[in-house]
C-alpha cells in the first residue's frame, strides 16, 4: 500500500526486452535508503517489486500484463518516474489509500497555469468516469490529488508548486499518457451495493 505522496523523482537507467516481459533499472537515492530485494516500490504509481539493486540503481522485472495496461510500456532511458516506497505502520498517510494497482490510462489534453498553481485536464476511460466526484482522490502517475472537477470522458486537478517541482507532472505535456488509479473505496462500496 502507498499514500500517493511521491519521494523522488528517480530516472530510468535502463530497460531490457524480454519478449512478453521487461526489466527496468531506474535510478535513485531516497527509495534506496532501506531498501531490499522483494520490497515494494512504486513507479508511476504502479506497484514494483525491488529484483535487484545496487548502491545507486534498482531492477524491477515488468510482466506483460502491467505493460498493456499502463504507461509503462512506452517508458525510455532518460525517462523521469515518479517513485514511493510502501507504507509501514508508522507512516503518515498524508495523501489517501494507494494500491499501486493503475485502472486505467489517461492523456493530458491541456494544462492551464496561473500565478500560482496549474490547472490540468486528464482524459479517463469511459468506465472509471463513475468512481471520480468532485473534490474526491484520485492518483495519476503515484501522485495523490484532488479531483476539481469530474467529468464523463475527463476530469480536472490542480497542481500545487510543491507537486509541479516534485513529481513528473511538472514536466509532462498535452497529449503525454499517465497512470490512473481511482479510489478503492469507491470501488468497494460500489461491489457491496450492487450485492444488495
Amino acid at each position: 500500500m502507498f499514500t500517493g505522496l511521491v519521494e523522488e523523482l528517480g530516472t530510468v537507467a535502463a530497460i531490457e526486452p524480454q519478449g512478453d516481459a521487461l526489466r527496468l533499472t531506474i535510478r535513485a537515492t531516497t527509495v534506496l535508503e532501506d531498501a531490499g530485494l522483494g520490497d515494494s516500490i512504486a513507479v508511476n504509481g504502479c506497484c514494483l517489486t525491488v529484483a535487484e539493486r545496487t548502491d545507486d540503481t534498482w531492477t524491477a522485472d515488468v510482466m506483460q500484463e502491467t505493460l498493456d495496461k499502463t504507461s509503462l510500456a512506452g517508458i525510455a532511458p532518460g525517462d523521469r518516474v515518479n517513485l514511493e516506497r510502501a507504507v509501514t505502520a508508522g507512516t503518515r498517510l498524508g495523501g489517501h489509500i494507494v494500491q499501486g494497482h493503475v485502472d486505467g490510462v489517461g492523456e493530458i489534453v491541456r494544462r492551464s497555469p496561473s500565478e500560482h498553481w496549474e490547472v490540468v485536464e486528464i482524459t479517463l476511460p469511459p468506465h472509471l468516469a463513475r468512481y471520480l466526484v468532485d473534490k474526491g482522490s484520485v492518483t495519476v502517475d503515484g501522485t495523490s490529488l484532488t479531483v476539481v472537477e469530474a467529468g464523463a470522458e475527463s476530469f480536472t486537478i490542480s497542481l500545487i508548486p510543491e507537486t509541479l517541482a516534485r513529481t513528473t507532472l511538472g514536466l509532462k505535456q498535452p497529449g503525454e499518457r499517465v497512470n490512473l488509479e481511482v479510489d478503492v473505496i469507491a470501488k468497494y462500496v460500489e461491489k457491496l451495493l450492487g450485492d444488495r
